[in-house]
Formats: C-alpha cells, structure tokens, sequence
C-alpha cells in the first residue's frame, strides 16, 4: 500500500476529514471530529509507514498475537489502538479492513443524530 492509496482510502469514508492537529507530520483522518487513523508522513518518506488505527480490545489482543507488525500503538491507548506496520506481513486488502473497523467503531459511537447528518450529507 501506498500513501496515495492509504490516504484515498480513509477520505473516502462517509464524512472523514483530514487535520494535522499534533504537529504538520502526523495526518489525522476524523469523522465527526473524533479520530480513527493517524499516520506519520515522514515514515512514509523514509519507507517504514505505519499507521495507528483504533480496534475493539478483544480483537486488538488477537491481532497483535497473531502478526508480529501489529503492535501496541505508540502514544495512544494501548486497549484502544494498533499501530500496523504497512507493506509487511499485513496484506493491504486486510489493512482497509482494519481502517473499516476503526470508522466504524469511531461512527457507532456518535449519537444516532449525528450519524444521520453524516448520512445524509453523502446522499
């Protein structure tokens, strides 16, 4: 996977914004204000990407048993977030769904209110 491709990706989601909240390294992708991904350009450049996706607890545990590139995520909480090194073991088709279970983990949490706004901003 690519920047471009991770990048396209994320924004394609109903309602997902871009910011560079922390610093103008660390691209942050929102929905709602509340983050699901976030990502280093720069390790991008230097050709090690990873990126920080929000997971459920339970499955957290099971993918960071299950490959060694999924690991606690730096800075963040680690019940809560995976860092997931790109273009390892992690096949790209496997990595979106991780970023699906992120926004939708981070979209179930807004109030049925604010879903439907989302909702129908894309319809």
């Amino acid at each position: 996977m690519n920047l471009e491709t991770f990048y396209e990706y994320c924004l394609s989601k109903k309602g997902v914004t871009e910011h560079f909240p922390f610093n103008d390294d660390a691209l942050v992708f929102k929905v709602a204000g509340k983050m699901f991904a976030l990502s280093s350009l720069s390790q991008w450049e230097k050709g090690e990407p990873k990126v920080n996706l929000k997971c459920n607890p339970d499955r957290a545990q099971e993918l960071r048993a299950q490959y060694d590139n999924i690991k606690p995520a730096f800075h963040m909480s680690k019940v809560h977030w995976n860092t997931i090194a790109i273009n390892r073991e992690v096949p790209d088709k496997f990595i979106k769904e991780l970023i699906d279970h992120s926004y939708d983990l981070v979209f179930k949490s807004l109030t049925k209110k604010r879903q439907n706004e989302i909702l129908e901003l894309e319809n």
